[in-house]
C-alpha cells in the first residue's frame, strides 16, 4: 500500500497492509488510530492480557509482531484515548470475526482457499455487465430462504438456525437453475451484530459474517455458483455503520470515520454516517469493495443508500454533498479500472443525472440503477380498484418516458416486502383468488418491460406473509393449488425471458421497443412490442376486471402471431385452454397501419406472442 494514496483517498489495497497478516511464523497487527494516546492487542495468544503496540512508523499507524500468534485465533484492540480512557474494538479492517454478540477478531489467511471459476472470470471479461444478455436475479437472505427456525432456548427470535453457506448452496443452486434466475444478490454478508439489521449496520466490514461459517466456505458457495453458470452479486453499504462502541464509532477516542457534529453524522437508520471527505475513510471503503470482489471473486456489488452520498442525509433541498459524490466516482472509477468485468449497481431513489453514465463523461460510473419510480408506479396501479384504474392508466406508461435516461434495473425487494408493505401477492387488489390473476399480469408487465430483473425470495411462491428474517419462506404453501401454478407460472415466464432475445438485447436501445396501444385507458388495456436479433414479441395486457371480445390494434404487415405464453391458461388457475382465443390478422387499416390484428382477451391476464412472417 501507498501511503500517500492511502491519505489522499486513493488506495484500493489498503486491507493488504492493515489489518492481522500471517508472515513467517507468526502475525503481524496494523491499525490505523491517529488520535490514540496509545493501542494495544489482546487476544489468545497473550491469554488475553493486553501488549502496546508500536508507534512510529507512519503518522497514526501502529504496529505489533506476535510470534506466538496463529491462524484461527481471536483477538481484539484495545485503544487509550486522550482523556485515558481504554476501549476494546475488533479490528476495522479483520477478515474474520466471531459470532455475534461477542466481537473479537479472528486471524485468517485470505489467500488460502484455491478457486476453481477460472473460465466463468474469463467470461465475464467478455461479457460486457449483461446489457445485451438476460439477468434475472433471484435476491435473497441467506438465513430465512429455508431452514431458519428460532431454537427451543431462544423462541423470541434472539437466536436461531443458521445454515451454513454450504448447506445453503446444496438446495439453493438447483432450485435457482429449475426457476431460471442466473444471478442471486445477497442481502449484506459482512459482520453484523443485529439480526434484524439484516446486515446493513455493518461492524465487520471486511469479515464475511460468521452466522454461515467461515469465509472459505463463503468462496466455497461462490464457486459452487460459478461451475453452475450463476452470478453472486453482494449487497455493500459504504454509506453508514453501527454505532456499537467496539466497532469503526468513535475508534480512536474521536470521529475518525464519522462525521463530528450529529447533524450530518447520525443517520435515519440510528447508524454514524461515513465521512467520506477524509481521504483514509475513502481508501478504508474502496478497498473494502475491491476486497470483497478480488478475494472473495464476487461477480457484482449492488451499494445501498447511493441517494445520502448524493444529497445531505438524501434530501436534495440540503444540495448535492461534493465530497460524496467525488468519493462514489473515485471508487467505481477505480473498480472498473481494476476488474472490467465486474457489475456495480446503485440503489438511489433520486433524479440526480448521470448516475450509470462512465466518470470520464461526467457520470457516477455505476452500470445499473434500480428503477425506483417503475416500482412504486406499478404497485400503485395493481392495489387500485379496477374501476378506477383508468384514471391511473398513466402509471404504467410513464415508465418509458425516462428509462433511457439511465440503464434501469428493475427490482421488487425485500425492501417491499415488510414494515406492515404487504407482500407482492398481497399488494393486488381484492380477495384472495382475486390476486393470483393480478399477480400474473403483474409479473409479465415486469419480465416484458425493459430493464434487468430482481426480485425478492417468496415473491415466485406468493408469498402472503411478510418477510420476517428470524423465519424460512413458506414453502408449505406450495402444496395449495393456487399457490403452486403461481410457481409454475414464474418458472415459465422466466424461462421465456431467459430465452427470448427480444426481452433483453437492445433493451436499452429505444428502437427496440414500441407502444402498439397506449391509451385504451377506458379498458385499462396496454400493448407493446419488443424487438432484436430479428425477433418481435408482442405484449398484451388487460388489466381490468372485464373480458374483452375482438379487442384489436393495428400493425404495418402481414403475419402469424404464436402464443409464447397465457396467464389465464388452465395450467395456472386460470380459465382458458391454449387453443381457446384465435388470432386474426387481417388486411383492414387501423390506426394508421394496413393490418389488424384482433383477439379476445381475459380479465386480469397477459398474452404473449411471437410475430412470425
Amino acid at each position: 500500500m501507498n501511503f500517500r494514496d492511502f491519505y489522499s483517498g486513493n488506495a484500493f489495497d489498503a486491507y493488504e497492509f492493515f489489518g492481522a497478516h500471517i508472515e513467517g511464523d507468526g502475525v503481524w497487527f496494523r491499525v490505523y488510530a491517529p488520535q490514540a494516546k496509545a493501542v494495544y492487542v489482546t487476544g489468545e495468544f497473550f491469554t488475553w492480557e493486553k501488549k502496546q503496540m508500536e508507534h512510529g512508523f507512519d503518522p497514526g499507524v501502529y504496529t505489533l509482531y506476535v510470534p506466538q500468534a496463529k491462524a484461527g485465533m481471536l483477538y481484539k484492540y484495545v485503544i487509550e484515548d486522550r482523556n485515558g480512557f481504554f476501549c476494546e474494538h475488533c479490528d476495522p479492517y479483520g477478515f474474520a470475526m466471531e459470532k455475534r454478540p461477542a466481537f473479537a477478531s479472528v486471524i485468517t489467511d485470505v489467500s488460502s482457499y484455491r478457486f476453481t471459476d477460472d473460465a466463468w472470470l474469463e467470461r465475464r471479461k467478455t461479457a460486457e455487465k449483461n446489457y445485451n444478455r438476460p439477468m434475472n436475479i433471484y435476491e435473497m437472505h441467506l438465513a430465512s430462504w429455508k431452514n431458519a427456525q428460532a431454537t427451543k432456548e431462544c423462541r423470541d427470535g434472539e437466536e436461531m438456525h443458521f445454515p451454513t453457506y454450504i448447506e445453503v448452496a446444496e438446495e439453493l443452486i438447483p432450485y435457482l437453475k429449475k426457476n431460471h434466475f442466473n444471478y442471486i444478490e445477497c442481502l449484506p454478508l459482512s459482520e453484523h451484530p443485529a439480526d434484524c439489521s439484516w446486515g446493513y449496520q455493518n461492524t465487520g466490514f471486511f469479515a464475511p459474517t460468521s452466522r454461515y461459517g467461515t469465509p472459505d466456505e463463503l468462496k466455497a458457495f461462490i464457486n459452487l455458483c460459478h461451475a453452475n453458470d450463476i452470478g453472486v452479486i453482494l449487497d455493500f453499504v459504504p454509506i453508514h455503520f453501527a454505532m456499537d462502541s467496539y466497532g469503526l464509532a468513535k475508534f480512536d477516542g474521536t470521529s475518525l470515520y464519522e462525521y463530528d457534529t450529529d447533524d450530518v453524522g447520525k443517520s435515519e437508520w440510528g447508524t454514524c454516517n461515513f465521512n467520506h471527505a477524509k481521504g483514509e475513510v475513502a481508501s478504508f471503503l474502496q478497498s473494502c469493495a475491491n476486497y470483497w470482489i478480488k478475494e472473495f471473486h464476487f461477480d457484482g456489488i449492488r451499494m445501498d443508500a447511493i441517494s445520502r452520498a448524493i444529497y445531505w442525509r438524501g434530501d436534495s433541498n440540503r444540495g448535492v454533498n461534493d465530497k460524496s459524490v467525488m468519493f462514489i466516482k473515485n471508487m467505481n472509477y477505480g473498480l472498473h479500472e481494476r476488474h472490467p468485468g465486474v457489475i456495480l449497481i446503485a440503489e438511489d431513489s433520486t433524479d440526480y443525472l448521470k448516475v450509470t453514465a462512465p466518470v470520464e463523461y461526467g457520470g457516477l460510473g455505476f452500470d445499473y440503477k434500480w428503477d425506483m419510480g417503475f416500482m412504486n408506479d406499478t404497485l400503485e396501479y395493481f392495489k387500485v380498484h379496477p374501476s378506477h384504474r383508468p384514471g391511473h392508466h398513466h402509471k404504467l406508461t410513464f415508465s418509458m418516458h425516462y428509462f433511457y435516461n439511465e440503464l434501469f434495473l428493475l427490482a421488487f425487494s425485500h425492501d417491499e416486502v415488510v414494515h406492515g408493505k404487504a407482500t407482492i401477492l398481497q399488494k393486488m387488489w381484492g380477495e384472495y383468488e382475486q390476486k393470483f390473476p393480478q399477480a400474473r399480469a403483474f409479473y409479465a408487465y415486469f419480465y416484458t418491460h425493459p430493464g434487468k430483473k430482481l426480485s425478492f425470495m417468496g415473491n415466485e411462491i406468493g408469498q402472503l406473509r411478510e418477510w420476517d428474517e428470524n423465519r424460512q419462506q413458506d414453502w408449505e404453501m406450495l402444496k395449495y393449488p393456487l399457490h403452486d401454478s403461481f410457481h409454475l407460472y414464474c418458472r415459465d415466464l422466466a424461462a421465456l425471458y431467459m430465452g427470448c432475445p427480444a426481452l433483453y438485447d437492445g433493451e436499452y436501445n429505444a428502437e427496440c421497443f414500441r407502444w402498439l396501444v397506449s391509451d385504451a385507458a377506458q379498458f385499462c388495456t396496454y400493448v407493446y412490442e419488443r424487438s432484436a436479433a430479428g425477433q418481435k414479441v408482442i405484449v398484451m395486457l388487460n388489466l381490468s376486471d372485464q373480458y374483452w371480445s375482438d379487442f384489436s390494434f393495428g400493425y404495418e404487415m402481414q403475419c402469424r402471431l404464436k402464443e409464447l405464453i397465457n396467464s389465464d391458461w388452465y395450467c395456472y388457475s386460470g380459465n382458458t385452454a391454449p387453443d381457446d382465443m384465435k388470432v386474426n390478422v387481417t388486411e383492414e387499416a387501423m390506426h394508421g397501419k394496413p393490418y389488424r390484428i384482433s383477439t379476445d382477451i381475459a380479465p386480469f391476464s397477459a398474452r404473449i406472442f411471437l410475430v412470425e412472417d
